[in-house]
């Protein structure tokens, strides 16, 4: 056992949460020191945000990639060392690597002569300081939402610590300190703020690279992204500005999708990628792992795989397959245990005004009731006017919940899997979860929490067959 588990059992829970960024920090300038600051060998893009990061870590990739740059990435789902292996599977369940991880791979990646790293950062993270010593060049962000008030209290200190990545970029002495802003964030002003070299992107106005003559289909969606970054607004040799007119073609359905994508055209425009180099690095892309994923066994009904896990992406995903549903819009997902709980009505008043059926499960309960999370959700439902055991149902073993979705499912219908998406496992209640859940959170104890593999994909692939 770690010495931090150690001290997250024996020390106060007030005492722990004061000194653990201390302790956090502490661990990151021992592993960069001994690494010998990796990082400061290649250019870092730093993306953080509440939804979005991994696809937009994965446009950005893959722009710069096809331009012939020699990029690494870290995201939620994969790591790519930049070593010509292409993305292996995150071996974690941490979105951003602890210090003496994050320091090997970075290690890793100097000896592969990377010349990028696509690095998404989480809230997390930014509080613990893990990027400590890791020079931030370009700092994104997707867009700021309801999510882990569970371990930052404020949704204040949640977006204060997003922040830390566009300050530490603008500290970066060596750095262009460059933030890529989503202009229609209620926060905007607050990280563009925060750098000397903002590039605001979005559909309004106040955006310098902005979408217009947008068109959305089923399979993605096209746009002209004009270009209006006067010359000398950005202090960077290498940022390719002036106005101009990008065609910009992105294979990810989904209009939250077009702005992903003009984060990355932003990132290009940054690294001084020319406009052929965006357009056909963007057009690159063809799908994400678990995100907006089509099942396709040649069944008469829709069945598609999201990771979708907030109420905000809840809200636009929902809204944008509505009019693809031909009849009725099943959907299911539950909520995380040991994370925000007063997202868990939220997210079931979203689904049940959206979905014609919701079917509540779980998601990853850890050592907290499964059933009390569930009834959570279900509280949020009724208040959008859903009837328990009629149109929202409570399933609580995740299989039998998509098994049971596919099954109702008519020619016609839209079955929508949320919550999961790329991820192999659920972490579940172990055998003295309900006597010792009043301790601090300790995902390794298996007295309390439990592991078992689990693919959404391939459970949803499996009910189809046995429907048939």
């Amino acid at each position: 056992m770690g010495l931090s588990k150690v001290a997250k059992r024996i020390v106060p829970s007030g005492v722990f949460e004061a000194v653990v960024p201390t302790w956090h920090l502490a661990k990151s300038v021992i592993h960069q020191t001994k690494a010998g600051y990796p990082a400061r060998s290649f250019t870092v893009i730093g993306v953080t945000g509440t939804d979005g990061k991994t696809t937009t870590s994965t446009l950005i990739t893959h722009m710069l990639r096809s331009s012939g740059k020699k990029v690494a990435m870290m995201t939620t789902i994969s790591v790519d060392y930049g070593d010509g292996n292409g993305p292996q599977a995150n071996p974690t369940r941490l979105t951003t690597f602890g210090a003496a991880d994050l320091a090997q791979s970075m290690a890793r990646m100097k000896q592969q002569g990377v010349e990028y790293l696509v690095l998404e950062v989480t809230s997390h993270a930014l509080a613990q300081h893990r990027i400590w010593g890791v020079p931030i060049d370009i700092a994104v962000m997707t867009n700021i939402g309801h999510e882990h008030l569970d371990y930052h209290k404020t949704f204040e200190r949640y977006r204060d610590a997003k922040r830390r990545l566009f300050q530490l970029a603008h500290k970066n002495k060596h750095g262009r300190k460059i933030g890529v802003v989503n202009a229609e964030d209620p926060s905007a002003a607050l990280f563009a703020g925060d750098v000397a070299n903002p590039i605001l992107y979005g559909q309004s106005d106040q955006a310098s690279v902005r979408a217009t003559n947008v068109k959305l289909t089923p399979s993605g969606s096209t746009y002209v992204a004009e270009v209006n970054i006067e010359q000398g607004a950005i202090d960077s040799a290498s940022a390719n500005v002036g106005p101009t007119q990008l065609h910009i073609t992105c294979n990810l359905p989904g209009s939250f999708n077009v702005y992903n994508s003009l984060a990355a055209v932003s990132v290009g425009i940054a690294a001084g990628l020319t406009p052929e180099q965006i357009e056909q690095g963007v057009a690159s892309l063809d799908a994400v792992e678990g995100r907006m994923t089509r099942i396709d066994e040649g069944q008469d009904f829709d069945v598609i795989v999201d990771y979708a896990h907030t109420p905000e992406s809840f809200d636009k995903l929902f809204a944008e397959l509505r009019p693809l549903a031909k009849k009725r819009m099943l959907c299911v997902f539950g909520s995380a245990g040991r994370r925000d709980e007063a997202k868990r009505a939220q997210q079931g008043a979203i689904a049940g005004k959206w979905c014609d059926v919701v079917i509540v499960t779980e998601e990853d309960d850890r050592d907290i009731d499964g059933k009390e999370i569930m009834r959570q959700i279900v509280n949020g439902a009724k208040s959008s006017g859903k009837v328990l055991n009629k149109d929202v149902l409570m399933v609580h073993n995740r299989e039998e919940a998509v098994h049971m979705a596919i099954t109702a499912a008519k020619p016609g219908d839209l079955v929508i899997l949320l919550g999961k998406g790329h991820e192999k496992s659920i972490l579940h209640n172990g055998p003295q979860a309900a006597e010792l859940r009043h301790l601090p959170q300790d995902d390794g104890d298996e007295r309390r929490v439990l592991k078992r593999s689990y693919d959404e994909v391939s459970v949803a692939r499996e009910a189809i067959k046995t429907k048939k």
